[in-house]
């Protein structure tokens, strides 16, 4: 059975390519996303998802969430992902706009319809998250999981403490990870290892229009970093300058994928508490494997099988480039 799933997202490159790994993908069932600023505007991220809807020819509903973070001025990636936020991908404009609401009633609305069957996957800062905890305290008990993309158990990629969804609204993050369930932390620990190498490149190639219009773009617009993460991650900037370094990581596809098959990431149990008053540290995600199992609130991801990821992730894709007219 398909996990039913919301996606909240900044898209973004990355968080495009996990939305069409979603519509691919046999074992999701998408049944909305909901939007937040963070690698661009709210605008941005909004329009992009409505545009990524139309030219999937998909039908899910789109929300529109949190403009700004809880208390922090906003903090964006447009030198990462392009000013549009899909890289050199140019989609036409949707011809519909976003579901009326708010992306976080949204949320709690369509938990409280199915209580114990969805699976809340956020891809972007978690301001939404958040303020749905505020204004439903009981949300940590209705879901059947929850999954974000973001954090990291060693260094960062904004700041050496910093991953960037956290960066961007820590506060948001830290009532998230003390909501009393268990957060499943997909971070750079494993998504810097998902990288879209040449070979790779070469192999989305082979998916028509999809690629041609949409995921190769995507890929030649989005700088991801990678020379700042490689040398963040690994030790050092020498590192981090060798061959490959410059292949972008499709860090949001990951968590995506984790919903979908089991087995392609490893997890361990840790206390994960976020920094939001240190002078070089806000944003950090200090996590603690060795904490009581008592206090234990996440299962972060530590280890990926990464030839394994990108074969689902291509039989998804290759789906979508089927379908696609």
């Amino acid at each position: 059975m398909a996990s039913k799933i919301i996606l909240d997202c900044d898209p973004g490159v990355d968080d495009a390519l996990a939305i069409v790994f979603a519509v691919g993908s046999p074992e999701i069932e998408l049944l909305g996303v909901t939007t937040v600023a963070g690698n661009v505007g709210l605008d941005k991220t909004t329009g992009n998802a409505l545009r990524l809807r139309e030219f999937l020819g998909a039908g899910w509903p789109v929300t529109a969430g949190s403009a700004v973070p809880l208390l922090r001025p906003p903090m964006h990636g447009e030198d990462v992902h392009g000013a549009s936020g899909l890289g050199r991908a140019v989609l036409p404009p949707a011809q519909a706009g976003p579901q009326t609401g708010h992306g976080v009633d949204f949320i709690i609305d369509m938990v409280l319809s199915a209580p114990g069957e969805i699976t809340l996957v956020a891809t972007g800062p978690l301001t939404n998250v958040a303020l749905a905890l505020r204004r439903e305290p009981r949300l940590p008990s209705l879901v059947r999981d929850f999954v974000i993309m973001g954090g990291s158990s060693a260094r960062g990629n904004v700041t050496p403490a910093a991953e960037f969804n956290i960066a961007v609204d820590p506060d948001a993050a830290a009532i998230v990870f003390s909501a009393g369930w268990t957060v499943t932390m997909i971070g750079l620990d494993v998504t810097l290892q998902a990288r879209a190498n040449q070979a790779i490149r070469d192999r989305l190639a082979t998916l028509g229009r999809l690629a041609a219009d949409l995921l190769l773009p995507c890929l030649a617009g989005y700088t991801d970093g990678a020379l700042a993460e490689g040398a963040l991650a690994e030790g050092t900037v020498a590192e981090a300058a060798a061959p490959g370094r410059a292949d972008p990581a499709v860090h949001d596809v990951c968590a995506v994928a984790h919903v979908a098959r089991a087995g392609l990431l490893g997890c361990d149990a840790a206390r994960v508490e976020v920094e939001t008053m240190g002078r070089w540290t806000t944003g950090m995600t200090v996590t603690d494997f060795r904490a009581p199992v008592a206090t234990r609130n996440a299962l972060v991801a530590t280890t990926i099988d990464v030839p394994a990821f990108w074969d689902t992730v291509f039989d998804a894709y290759s789906h979508v480039a089927r379908n696609l007219r």
